[in-house]
């Protein structure tokens, strides 16, 4: 098994692995400790061989919005078809940050990939919190902020493309609502990081609105920078796992007129602690 760092701050792809192999776990679960994003090249499984993966992290989140896969209701559809324009999670965002016990992963396999494009981008959220000066780390200490689905998955987003598409659903189910420390101590690595996202976070308790904007889109703004970002570029077969509390995510659009399909595992998660 090689490991191959995928930039100096995040992200790390593995050679050689075989996530079926109980042997290797040992080290790719480090890995995943170590670089918070990892993508297990050439894999060749099945559902189970995914669904039988995940369990070993923990709890398996059956998805609320997503189109789960007929066979294996575990798995979440993510698709784009060679005719649509809209991708799903184009926006940066942590999944599931609006749960109160936000989810600790999520294993993305890819079946069917565009022949250019396609890219997943991932934002480092503890080398970010490192980078921010000490009065301003001071100013963070002690703050929480508000985390929701309705604004995303709720009625506005029954209108929208993805659901018209039957990509995603039940916006009825949208009602999740939850407070989480703006800086958290990581469940596993120990090491503080910001948990705030452009997509679901709504707001820090307590503040003004002008008062919490400003903040957020500061934060925004840095997390952004080019340091803290790695990016996986897909084939088929790829497995990428990236750790929810400890980084953000996004879809790269840049692929219209081709199709790109995958399967997605999120596992359950703890609750977040301040740091």
């Amino acid at each position: 098994m090689e490991i191959r760092k995928l930039t100096g701050n995040l992200g790390a792809e593995i050679l050689g692995a075989d996530l079926r192999d109980e042997s290797h776990f040992d080290e790719i679960k480090q890995a995943f400790t170590d670089h918070s994003v990892i993508t297990l090249r050439d894999q060749k499984i099945t559902p189970d061989d995914h669904i039988r993966f995940a369990g070993k992290w923990g709890s398996i989140n059956v998805n609320r919005f997503f189109t789960p896969l007929q066979t294996h209701p575990q798995i979440a559809i993510v698709l784009k078809e060679a005719d649509q324009t809209g991708a799903i999670g184009e926006m940066w965002h942590t999944d599931h940050s609006y749960d109160h016990e936000p989810a600790m992963g999520s294993i993305l396999h890819a079946i069917e990939t565009p022949p250019f494009g396609g890219d997943t981008v991932f934002c480092a959220m503890g080398p970010a919190y490192d980078g921010l000066s000490p009065r301003f780390k001071e100013l963070l200490d002690g703050l929480y902020a508000w985390h929701s689905s309705r604004h995303v998955f709720g009625e506005a987003q029954a209108r929208s493309d993805a659901a018209k598409t039957n990509r995603i659903g039940n916006s009825e189910l949208a009602t999740q609502d939850a407070l989480h420390p703006v800086v958290i101590r990581h469940p596993l690595s120990g090491r503080k990081g910001l948990f705030v996202n452009p997509q679901f976070t709504t707001c820090i308790d307590g503040l003004s609105k002008a008062e919490s904007d400003a903040i957020l889109h500061m934060l925004y703004q840095h997390c952004q920078k080019p340091e803290y970002q790695c990016r996986v570029n897909w084939r088929p077969g790829d497995v990428t796992m990236w750790d929810n509390r400890a980084t953000w995510h996004k879809a790269i659009n840049d692929y219209h007129g081709h199709r790109r399909y995958m399967h997605r595992i999120t596992v359950e998660g703890c609750a977040l602690s301040a740091a």
